[in-house]
């Protein structure tokens, strides 16, 4: 066994000092929860002990570096979770890859805005499986480990402000309930400002002192929006009546 001065030597406390990073750093691929956290704090008595003998400026700052890193990992460890609790997590994440909800159905009171989910089964998941976090403008839904996938609905820039400690959500048979308590008790025409903007766009197009110059937008917006069937069955009236008016069966001025 060491003895004299060469137990507080430079190189002994150095050598301690290293040999803490390199245990720490081959644990921390191999080790998680409570016992990561287990083997951080006796890392960090070690230091502390060092500390205490250590007397020159350079080793003590390098002890301290050593320690206030410690300390940082030790409060970013998870907190310890019951076995039960763990299974469920690591179900949780083999839950498949995460599909984005587009099909809802809304409609509302004079409290609440009510959004209606239809997912099959969802009633047989745990509660914790379905969350929904609300602020003053929008909420996400996250279904997690359904049949095998997550799924997820955002809703942002909501029409008018909603009230978080109000808000909740519902589990019924195959449908997710989401409710948004309204902060002001009054119609919404619509669920976000997008939506409000669109329409008002829409609106302003067909809203025209020429009638055939709203009708060509509406055929303009069918067209875009159509699928390959509509495309083709308004080219082909196009056609017909291109065809009808080179051959004088149509007025010149329709």
């Amino acid at each position: 066994m060491l003895t004299g001065t060469w137990e507080y030597s430079s190189f002994f406390f150095f050598f301690l000092a290293d040999l803490v990073k390199v245990v720490r750093n081959t644990l921390q691929y191999s080790l998680h929860g409570a016992i990561a956290t287990e083997v951080l704090q006796k890392d960090l008595e070690e230091v502390k002990e060092l500390l205490t003998k250590a007397t020159r400026k350079r080793l003590r700052d390098v002890l301290t570096t050593e320690k206030h890193k410690l300390e940082i990992e030790m409060k970013n460890q998870p907190p310890p979770k019951l076995k039960g609790d763990a299974g469920e997590e690591e179900k949780s994440l083999l839950g498949g890859y995460t599909v984005k909800i587009n099909n809802y159905g809304w409609d509302q009171s004079d409290k609440f805005i009510k959004i209606y989910i239809s997912l099959n089964g969802v009633q047989k998941l745990p509660a914790e499986n379905v969350q929904v976090n609300f602020t003053e403008r929008s909420f996400d839904l996250l279904v997690k480990n359904l049949n095998g996938k997550n799924y997820t609905m955002t809703f942002n820039n909501l029409l008018k402000p909603i009230s978080v400690e109000g808000s909740s959500r519902k589990i019924k048979t195959d449908t997710v309930l989401v409710m948004c308590r309204k902060k002001r008790e009054e119609k919404w025409d619509c669920l976000t400002q997008v939506e409000k903007e669109s329409k008002e766009k829409e609106k302003a197009a067909y809203d025209t002192s020429d009638p055939s110059e709203g009708l060509m937008n509406l055929l303009k917006k069918m067209y875009a929006e159509g699928d390959d069937e509509m495309k083709r069955t308004i080219n082909k009236a196009w056609v017909e009546s291109r065809e009808k008016q080179s051959k004088g069966d149509i007025p010149m001025d329709i």
